[in-house]
């Protein structure tokens, strides 16, 4: 009896060693696999971060030629004006900001990191508040930022403003023998109704480009947020 005992008590404590030998080879099994997902999504999630990093590094340079851009603009607004008043202005400035005064802008943004995000799952992203951030930049701010610069009908420059004041002020042009505008015959002394036109014109560059300006300050302030928040997350 006490033999029979032996052996039942032996084979209970091989059956469960056995038991437990399988139930921790399979949980440590499983908690190996979990740690390498997590660890690819890890590094996934920091290659597609940097990723994003860089591009916004390279929108925050276009944003800031945008902004110098816009500067020119605002002076050959203000060149014009100062035309139309029949206040002297340097003829050699003229052929500058005549290309710059109606010149419309294209949208150069690097999407290219948020689109790799998309196809990996935005959840890849840990941190909520990054996350939410980089969604924010990329499906609001830049869809408006493009739309209002290429869509948006006001925002045509060449298309809305250059005719009515070429045609009042190209003719006052000087062209060399190579048909190059190198001044105008000053002052222009121009008819009430005329100056009116081209004033109002003007008036209206101006205030359309000081809102892209500040929009495009905007941006890039925005842009500066959500790298100092790739880079904290990837520290």
């Amino acid at each position: 009896m006490k033999l029979k005992q032996e052996i039942l008590s032996f084979n209970l404590k091989k059956s469960l060693f056995e038991f437990f030998s399988v139930f921790f080879a399979v949980t440590f099994a499983f908690l190996l696999s979990q740690w390498n997902e997590d660890r690819k999504d890890d590094l996934t999630e920091s290659k597609i971060l940097i990723e994003i990093y860089n591009g916004l590094k390279r929108d925050s340079l276009d944003l800031a030629l945008d902004e110098k851009y816009f500067k020119v603009n605002i002076d050959a607004i203000k060149y014009f004006n100062d035309i139309t008043n029949n206040v002297e202005v340097n003829n050699d400035s003229l052929p500058l900001y005549y290309f710059y005064l109606t010149r419309d802008l294209l949208t150069i943004q690097n999407t290219s990191g948020y689109e790799t995000l998309k196809s990996k799952g935005l959840e890849i992203i840990k941190n909520d508040s990054l996350r939410k951030s980089i969604i924010d930049l990329y499906e609001v701010t830049y869809k408006l930022h493009r739309k209002f610069s290429e869509e948006y009908d006001e925002n045509k420059y060449m298309k809305n403003y250059f005719e009515k004041i070429n045609d009042v002020i190209a003719p006052h042009f000087i062209f060399d023998s190579s048909n190059n505008i190198i001044g105008l015959n000053q002052p222009i002394d121009l008819e009430n109704h005329d100056k009116n036109i081209v004033k109002s014109y003007l008036w209206k560059l101006t205030v359309n480009r000081n809102d892209r300006l500040g929009a495009t300050r905007g941006n890039q302030k925005k842009i500066g947020r959500v790298r100092r928040l790739i880079k904290e997350n990837l520290k």
